[in-house]
């Protein structure tokens, strides 16, 4: 009896073993598209002054490497014509620099960038973004009760509908976390945005950042965020669509690059758990 049994997990494991096959997937590669990364951030307690911009390409989905684009012609204007360039470091390739930005809440700002030929623009306004009041811990948080819960307070700016963009860096993650509120139940009141985890421990520091943001960033973000969490892949969903920015291709309207121009004040603040 026992030798039939090791006959039969031999026949298993001999057909499991004779099944094994290495399969390529062949991935399509598109046209690489240019990404601009523009998010003008004006930090409290600073002029403002020095931004850059960060150009590259779209790649192959297994490719470690992103290609930097160079020789690009980048600047930004505002409503009084005044122009800022920005310049390409040569020790860091594909960052572009400015050193004398003038940032002015509720400026309207236009965003050029010329590359192989094409010319790229976008529009935005440069928002308020409110200062954050107060900071709470609650040891016992999640729904377990087990986690570390931190609330970020701050007050809704008033008598305006508000749209504001959240990253918290955790010294235990290698990618900030991010978020999106708008105030449409909380106008006029204070709000906060809240963060816990089962891993932070006394002496630890959480960096919360936020930006009063325009509703077009807000559904742009809210759709990125959205197609990027833990919970919107499954092994057989409908694979996402291309998000799009507000940048514009003037030359070739088809021809689109990814990213989004945003400028904001910049909220930080750091706690320390205790």
């Amino acid at each position: 009896m026992k030798s039939t049994n090791y006959l039969y997990i031999l026949i298993l494991l001999l057909t499991f073993s004779s099944c094994e096959k290495v399969i390529d997937i062949g991935l399509e590669t598109g046209e690489p598209r240019l990404v601009i990364e523009a998010s003008i951030n004006w930090y409290a307690e600073t002029a403002g002054n020095e931004q850059k911009i960060k150009l590259s390409t779209t790649t192959g989905y297994f490719d470690e490497d992103i290609p930097k684009v160079s020789n690009a012609t980048v600047f930004i204007t505002n409503s009084a014509n005044q122009v800022f360039d920005f310049i390409e470091d040569p020790t860091e390739l594909g960052t572009y620099k400015c050193v004398n930005f003038i940032p002015s809440v509720n400026e309207t700002y236009t965003l050029t960038v010329i590359h192989e030929g094409e010319t790229y623009t976008a529009t935005e306004k440069l928002l308020n973004t409110p200062t954050i009041t107060g900071v709470e811990q609650i040891n016992d948080g999640g729904v377990l009760g087990n986690e570390t819960e931190v609330k970020f307070y701050f007050d809704d700016l008033v008598n305006e509908t508000n749209f504001y963009f959240l990253r918290i860096d955790d010294p235990y993650k290698v990618i900030p976390e991010y978020g999106v509120i708008e105030d449409r139940f909380f106008q006029n009141n204070e709000m906060f945005g809240l963060y816990f985890s089962e891993d932070l421990k006394p002496g630890d520091t959480l960096k919360f950042t936020l930006n009063g943001v325009t509703q077009g960033y807000f559904n742009y973000m809210d759709v990125l965020l959205e197609q990027t969490g833990t919970n919107s892949m499954g092994p057989f969903s409908t694979p996402t669509a291309t998000v799009r920015g507000n940048i514009i291709n003037q030359t070739n309207f088809d021809h689109f690059a990814l990213g989004y121009f945003r400028l904001s004040k910049t909220e930080v603040s750091e706690y320390v758990i205790e």
